[in-house]
């Protein structure tokens, strides 16, 4: 039986692989190609495979693989992924870039726990090829253009992307909504939790209908409300 595979927007879609709590994401062409967004932990691949095969769609469609960041319940599977597709590599943001080729996370908060946490099994994957440096602003040749939105402080080089196609954002880990409650990620596991908070306001500014995360379900109904709602509560928090 195919894995679950929820319908955010024409050819846009949330790959489910740790029930809602850690998500991929599908953009498809109009010619039948397929780009990946983030590969979950590193046995996610066989689920992203099978929630595939339910849009009809096999591996070797997969052209493209984009990371959201650095970390390993993001690039856990990147490199199986790479291996199972007609991708050579991942696209990621230029200042993550370095951690994905090493095979590691990009380094968590400067305090015990977050060194604890990066001496943890979460603290490395399977290192991958790079084959784009993203930036800022940057619009990708996906399924009619998806927008690089740099809002670092998760990782240095953490990016949210906007499909303005479809009005779908996906705010990454820039914000959580765990349990359909809104939230920030935790902060040790942030490179800078102060930086997050900061740079995540940007997305309070664009311009879209539905809100996706990569930990938890989307939000279908005033998204951009409701995400400008929780940063002005959280603003002072």
């Amino acid at each position: 039986m195919p894995a679950p595979i929820v319908l955010l927007a024409p050819g846009v879609y949330r790959i489910p692989t740790m029930g809602d709590y850690i998500n991929s994401f599908a953009f498809l062409d109009d010619d039948g190609q397929v780009t990946l967004v983030d590969c979950g932990l590193k046995r996610a691949p066989g689920r992203i495979v099978a929630a595939l095969a339910g849009i009809g769609r096999h591996p070797s469609d997969v052209t493209r693989i984009l990371l959201t960041h650095a970390h390993g319940d993001h690039a856990g599977g990147a490199r199986a992924m790479v291996a199972e597709t007609t991708a050579d590599g991942v696209d990621v943001h230029a200042d993550d870039a370095g951690y994905v080729r090493e095979g590691r996370s990009a380094p968590a908060a400067d305090s015990t726990a977050g060194r604890l946490l990066g001496r943890g099994p979460m603290s490395s994957f399977d290192a991958v090829p790079v084959l784009t440096e993203l930036v800022d602003g940057q619009v990708v040749d996906v399924a009619g253009g998806l927008r690089i939105v740099h809002t670092p402080g998760h990782t240095p080089g953490h990016v949210s992307l906007l499909h303005e196609a479809s009005g779908v954002l996906i705010t990454g880990d820039a914000i959580f909504n765990m349990a359909a409650r809104m939230r920030w990620p935790v902060a040790t596991l942030c490179t800078s939790a102060r930086q997050n908070r900061q740079s995540a306001h940007v997305l309070g500014e664009l311009d879209y209908s539905l809100a996706a995360f990569t930990h938890g379900p989307e939000i279908r109904d005033n998204a951009r409300e409701a995400i400008r709602g929780f940063l002005r509560r959280t603003a002072s928090a």
